[in-house]
């Protein structure tokens, strides 16, 4: 039998993976696994246990939100060899999930998570952190790491929403100066985002069209402060994925870039808290892990 081992978090989403626990196993051993299991106990433990324990595993399958996902990926980035990783979202939003078409049903999950089409993605490195799906500063970001678990369970995606209405009016800007290829960009930027994903905090469309995710590079968002409330409505509409043209956005792709800023900047990485530098350097590692997906063959 093949060595699987499954890691989840028993607390993202409301827990209901938990439900589900003997079924999954049931079903891993019925396609010859055999499984070894790990519940999270804090926050980045994901990591560490896929990096003293997974080099035995043929397979990894992870259950929870994009962060537990970000943590196992950002642990396998350390092996020398990755073993192939099943997903089964269980968060509040799971925008990644929704990339690479894993059904929203459990064990609909379970099943594309070992017999699903492998598909190869990029990794972002941020310094020597990881994302899988999206880097972003600016307003609204610690939305995602701020708003406690238990709202989250309770609201879901609203919670995101309310909580970002009730910030609108202290919106502030940062100064930074992005170069990437041989190109720079310079501005006081409201908010930024670096992705690799069809969807953003559940809204499809924000990252742009014809999303490849396994291209080698990024789709690069900044948006500077609007000027009234014509040029906020512009902005939102741009963001949404209509045609409206705006001096107030800068979109690009690139592969490595670099971000100066006058002052220290709080990062989100994958709804994750990911540190306050001042000069950080983006790379997008191209094709960095074999994930299982719900992608038709056909396609």
């Amino acid at each position: 039998m093949k060595n699987l081992l499954f890691i989840y978090n028993p607390y993202s989403g409301k827990g209901m993976v938990k439900e589900y626990l003997s079924d999954i196993f049931d079903f891993f051993v019925k396609n010859e696994y055999k499984i070894s299991v790990y519940p999270t106990q804090e926050r980045l433990d994901a990591r560490e246990y896929i990096i003293n324990n997974a080099y035995e595993s043929d397979m990894v399958v992870c259950s929870g939100g994009d962060g537990t996902l970000n943590e196992v990926i950002s642990g396998m980035m350390e092996l020398p060899d990755r073993p192939a990783l099943g997903y089964i979202p269980a968060g509040s939003t799971n925008d990644f999930g929704q990339s690479i078409k894993i059904p929203k049903s459990i064990m609909e999950a379970a099943d594309v998570a070992v017999n699903g089409v492998p598909i190869m993605v990029d990794v972002g490195s941020f310094g020597k952190k990881n994302f899988v799906y999206v880097a972003a500063f600016g307003a609204f970001t610690d939305v995602s790491y701020m708003t406690p678990q238990e709202m989250k369970n309770l609201l879901g995606h609203s919670a995101y929403l309310i909580d970002a209405v009730t910030k609108i009016t202290s919106l502030r800007t940062y100064h930074m100066k992005v170069s990437y290829d041989e190109n720079v960009v310079e501005g006081d930027f409201l908010y930024g985002m670096i992705t690799n994903s069809i969807s953003v905090g559940g809204f499809k469309g924000i990252t742009g069209k014809n999303i490849i995710l396994d291209d080698g590079y990024f789709e690069v968002m900044l948006i500077k402060k609007p000027k009234n409330a014509l040029d906020l409505n512009i902005i939102l509409g741009a963001m949404l994925g209509m045609d409206f043209k705006t001096e107030s956005i800068v979109s690009f792709k690139a592969s490595e870039m670099v971000f100066e800023a006058d002052e220290k900047v709080p990062w989100v990485l994958d709804g994750e808290y990911g540190g306050s530098p001042q000069k950080i350097k983006i790379v997008n590692n191209k094709q960095a892990i074999k994930i299982m997906s719900g992608i038709s063959k056909k396609n």
